[in-house]
């Protein structure tokens, strides 16, 4: 019995199958997971060797409740931790400065620059959320009916939360003024 050849005829032009391109365990997303992250090249944020997962895993060792870093000068942040505190009966989160030296070192837990104050960052023992997305993941641990409506908020796309999320952002102080310390 004869081989059958599966390659081209002569005549033919070899081709050679496309690369793809290798997938990655990351995915562009709102969140930023916390495994050990690539080495940088230019800008970002210059770290050194410190492992910042290992070195905040006693945040979590004690209290694995999540950490919400908020601006603690800004009053629009401000009322919005004394929001979620008062509609969190079960105390499932933690609060955090991002000015504080703990902020600071969740920050780039986070993947963050230590002095990046733009954005809500909710620190969970395994991931990171900021932005329109820490802020529905939030409303996820407080009570009825802030559950209810993150699950349809998310409907909304990303890039349309986050549009607003920033315009809101970028405007807090101008909006809602800000304090010469930390009121919480």
């Amino acid at each position: 019995m004869a081989a059958i050849s599966l390659s081209a005829p002569h005549w033919m032009p070899s081709v050679q199958p496309a690369r793809r391109p290798a997938i990655s365990s990351r995915r562009l997303t709102a969140w930023a997971t916390l495994l050990p992250s690539p080495p940088r090249r230019g800008g970002g944020v210059d770290d050194g060797a410190v492992d910042w997962v290992e070195a905040t895993s006693s945040f979590f060792e004690q209290d694995s409740r999540p950490v919400m870093l908020f601006d603690g000068i800004c009053n629009l942040c401000n009322g919005g931790v004394k929001f979620v505190r008062d509609n969190d009966r079960n105390k499932t989160i933690r609060y955090e400065a991002l000015q504080s030296e703990n902020g600071r070192m969740l920050l780039r837990r986070s993947g963050r620059a230590p002095d990046d104050i733009s954005s809500v960052v909710l620190v969970e023992r395994d991931r990171s959320y900021v932005k329109s997305e820490a802020v529905l993941q939030i409303m996820e641990y407080i009570n009825i009916p802030f559950p209810q409506l993150a699950f349809f908020l998310r409907f909304v796309p990303l890039f349309i939360r986050d549009y607003a999320y920033d315009n809101l952002a970028n405007n807090r102080y101008a909006i809602f003024g800000r304090s010469e310390s930390c009121e919480i």
